[in-house]
């Protein structure tokens, strides 16, 4: 249900559920050369573990490396929490160094144990932050995305962009981009990938944008399968339009008047796409200017749904000739 906010529901989605940042946890900092302000990766042995009652219950975990000491805070705990930080257990986190009432400490870090003869390298690729929800730790999220990556073959994905275009464009698979996406390698270009620049995210990008064309093309064909009502005037309405303008008509709005016109006249319904809608606001607040705001209401703006907006519609709203839904 938690997952459900960010619209998690099936292994797939987790594939999806993109990182809005990252960060370098590739190397351990000793904890004599940490400073306050510092996010980074620490490791040392559990010196003390104790719960205090500072104006708060709190517990307070006390590490040291040889370099130096580190005190980790933490105000929401639980007794396996307490037990799993043990006297000479070793531990790994990460957080934000503070100034504390006994030098430096952690407050809420990431953490887990490690095995004392364990190399000293904290990660071999950045690591992802995702989308907060209530509930569901950054960890969690991390361990679900990459079971859901480890679970899914590559015959699992279906890669949707043919081969040639994925060659011309220089971009990688949908798997290679995923991978990419939530493992970059340490020396991966982190200006890129917060920018969106990445190939594995143009990649991804470009998948989407093309989807949502191709789901609005199908739509748009949808609709105009419907019948429609031709009108065919004798002009007379235009012409008393026009007249009553006191300007003449740029070219693009003589245009546009044209395309309405011509749509008008099919037997299906009128798609209204196009691309200045800046220059159609203006040109319908021209034309209540020329004829009155008494015409307001026998002149509206007809609107496609379809996400390009309104375009001039001139004519009165019983004869702009497409069906009503």
């Amino acid at each position: 249900m938690r997952l459900r906010a960010l619209g998690v529901e099936t292994t797939q989605d987790l594939l999806f559920l993109l990182p809005s940042r990252y960060e370098d946890r590739t190397r351990v900092v000793p904890l004599g050369e940490l400073l306050p302000g510092q996010r980074a990766a620490v490791e040392g042995e559990v010196l003390l573990t104790e719960v205090a009652f500072r104006g708060r219950r709190q517990m307070l975990c006390r590490i040291a490396d040889g370099s130096g000491f580190l005190t980790l805070r933490f105000f929401y705990f639980t007794a396996q929490q307490q037990n799993g930080l043990a006297r000479g257990v070793r531990i790994r986190c990460f957080g934000e160094a503070r100034r504390g009432p006994q030098g430096l400490e952690i407050v809420h870090p990431e953490y887990r144990r490690v095995d004392s003869s364990a190399a000293k390298a904290a990660e071999d690729h950045l690591t992802p932050i995702y989308p907060a929800t209530e509930g569901v730790t950054q960890g969690r999220l991390r361990q679900l995305v990459g079971l859901a990556l480890d679970q899914t073959a590559a015959h699992d994905l279906k890669d949707w962009l043919p081969a040639a275009v994925l060659e011309g464009s220089r971009l990688p698979s949908l798997r290679d981009a995923l991978l990419y996406v939530h493992r970059p390698p340490a020396d991966a270009p982190v200006e890129q990938l917060l920018e969106w620049r990445h190939p594995a995210q143009r990649r991804l990008a470009f998948e989407e944008l093309l989807a949502h064309q191709l789901s609005l093309k199908l739509l748009r064909q949808r609709i105009q399968s419907d019948p429609g009502w031709p009108l065919v005037t004798d002009g007379a309405l235009k012409a008393g339009l026009l007249s009553a303008l006191p300007f003449q008509l740029t070219a693009a709005q003589t245009r546009v008047l044209r395309e309405i016109e011509k749509d008008l006249g099919h037997a299906k319904p009128m798609l209204f796409v196009d691309d200045d809608q800046r220059e159609r606001g203006e040109f319908h607040a021209l034309l209540k200017q020329g004829v009155g705001a008494d015409h307001d209401g026998s002149m509206p703006l007809a609107d496609s749904g379809q996400g390009g907006g309104a375009r001039l519609a001139g004519l009165p709203s019983g004869e702009q000739g497409y069906r009503d839904p």
